[in-house]
């Protein structure tokens, strides 16, 4: 039995002695320059990927199962408001009913400066495509616990609205699809322009086909050195797609987290089934620690989120109508002109008489 492992030892010897030469001194080298710029190369894009070193859940800022912490008494965290309540598998904002509205609001004010929020939510309900609404909105702002039009708070806002919007009020709706999700940066004198779904005031968004989704469906909200990150999960793929990215961005610290949801004419269940808001471990430079305070949120160039909608053209059939009503135009005051001219011509042969 030895001898066999030795013959079989000698044997593995000879056959890497035999592949020795083709591993020269050059060629290791070589290896070694490789797979230490692989190594390079690789640990800076995890750190790109990842600037972020730690993250940790604060309870105090999160809803999540079993709900505690929720409801009138005075040792509660979040608040309730209008239809909203609370069931064993979510927060329903709103029923699939008409004329409601329903928020949820937290009592901490939020004093990170870097923070992650990532909110499970569902919209579903009976309606058909573009028969549903209105949707929900996530709030970071000022002012808190206030009814108002905007998804189901208040206009004039201070601080950050992300909307879920699942109805197209904008007659022309050609450059997007719905449901989307938009962002808005509110200083206290803008107003939500519900007739162009938000769009005078939008800083980013995109499509998100989260309504009556077979999938989980989640956003994702980052906020770190003045840079707002919003991404999206629902298709079922179970990886972030990036919806908005703006950078510039300041907020304030102090304000309330919340979820709010309204339904008109049109309606749909609005559930909000967690909120879970994570601290981020940040590196900072001196000249980063150093920025000055802000009171009002702002962006550093507001420019860059102008839309201008171009007005859409017009069809064939539209011309050739608007050219055949021209024409018919045309012809009848011609007719009407020639008319009036023989009875003035009349008039004028009998004065002769």
């Amino acid at each position: 039995m030895v001898v066999a492992v030795i013959k079989s030892h000698r044997t593995r010897f000879r056959s890497l002695c035999v592949l020795y030469p083709m591993f020269n001194l050059k060629t290791s080298r070589q290896l070694i320059c490789l797979l230490v710029t692989v190594c390079v190369l690789t640990s800076q894009s995890l750190a790109e990927d990842t600037d972020f070193m730690e993250e940790f859940l604060k309870r105090e800022y999160s809803l999540a199962k079993p709900y505690r912490g929720l409801g009138f008494s005075s040792s509660s965290q979040w608040d309730l408001m209008g239809t909203a309540m609370v069931t064993p598998d979510q927060v329903r904002l709103t029923p699939d009913l008409q004329s409601r509205q329903g928020a949820v609001w937290s009592r901490i004010p939020l004093v990170l400066r870097d923070w992650e929020l990532k909110v499970h939510f569902k919209i579903h309900g009976q309606g058909k495509k573009n028969l549903n609404g209105d949707g929900l909105a996530i709030w970071l702002t000022r002012d808190r616990m206030l009814n108002g039009p905007v998804f189901g708070n208040m206009n004039q806002f201070t601080g950050l609205g992300i909307f879920v919007d699942t109805y197209p009020n904008a007659d022309k709706t050609h450059d997007r699809t719905f449901p989307y999700i938009s962002m808005m940066l509110g200083n206290g004198t803008l107003s939500y322009d519900h007739d162009r779904d938000g769009r005078p005031t939008e800083i980013g968004g995109c499509t998100a086909l989260a309504r009556n989704s077979v999938h989980d469906t989640f956003l994702l909200v980052r906020y770190s050195k003045n840079r707002l990150t919003l991404l999206v999960d629902v298709d079922g793929k179970q990886e972030w797609r990036e919806c908005a990215d703006v950078t510039g961005l300041r907020l304030p610290t102090g304000y309330f987290l919340g979820a709010s949801s309204a339904t008109g004419d049109l309606s749909d269940n609005h559930d909000i089934i967690s909120m879970k808001l994570y601290q981020l471990t940040v590196e900072r430079t001196p000249e980063e620690e150093e920025e000055e305070e802000v009171t009002i949120p702002r962006v550093d160039n507001m420019e860059q989120f102008q839309v201008e909608v171009e007005e859409e053209g017009m069809s064939g059939i539209q011309f050739f109508f608007t050219l055949l009503f021209s024409i018919l135009g045309l012809g009848v005051l011609g007719v009407v002109g020639l008319m009036v001219y023989g009875r003035w011509k009349e008039n004028k042969r009998k004065r002769f008489y």
